[in-house]
């Protein structure tokens, strides 16, 4: 199954000064990475809603608190496709302290395909077949060649000119389990 991490700095104010990071900012962390997710496959979620009013919002989420995570430390956020529904994407999520391995939280995330209604009410839509492969293909390292870019001149993956989204970090990759 498909699998991203990246790794996060904790900014001031995520957590109290005991460590405890608070409850939405732990959803943001597993939000950023997927979003991320998306982009490197050729789904840039500001660019989903832009061009045809779609996108993944929050279905379902449960997460839950571990360990300490202060200010300035170096997090990894992890997130593992636990299943593709005909809407929905369901996401095992992992936050770990980068340096030390110790466990900062855990939950899981389902997502929700939609269209944007002109009045601004959400409807579920089928996940399109060519983003459903995209997302298989990531547990394949198919999206890490050379250029991580289209691989032919038209590809319907992207939705935008490659040079307009920022390129990956070093500190942020994807691996298969």
């Amino acid at each position: 199954m498909a699998m991203y991490w990246r790794e996060i700095t904790v900014n001031w104010g995520e957590s109290d000064p005991f460590g405890l990071v608070y409850y939405p900012r732990i959803v943001a962390w597993f939000n950023d990475t997927e979003h991320e997710l998306f982009r490197i496959i050729g789904y840039p979620i500001e660019q989903m809603i832009k061009n045809d009013r779609t996108t993944f919002v929050m279905g379902e989420i449960h997460f839950r608190f571990i360990g300490p995570a202060a200010y300035g430390d170096r997090i990894v956020t992890t997130i593992t496709l636990a299943d593709i529904g005909e809407h929905t994407l369901h996401w095992n999520c992992k936050a770990k302290n980068a340096l030390t391995g110790a466990a900062v939280s855990e939950g899981r995330a389902t997502r929700v395909y939609a269209r944007i209604m002109e009045d601004g009410t959400l409807k579920a839509q089928a996940i399109p077949s060519e983003m459903v492969n995209a997302i298989r293909e990531l547990g394949d390292l198919k999206h890490l060649g050379p250029n991580s870019g289209p691989k032919k001149v038209g590809d319907s993956r992207v939705m935008q000119p490659l040079s307009a989204t920022r390129p990956p970090t070093p500190s942020s990759g994807s691996c298969r389990p």
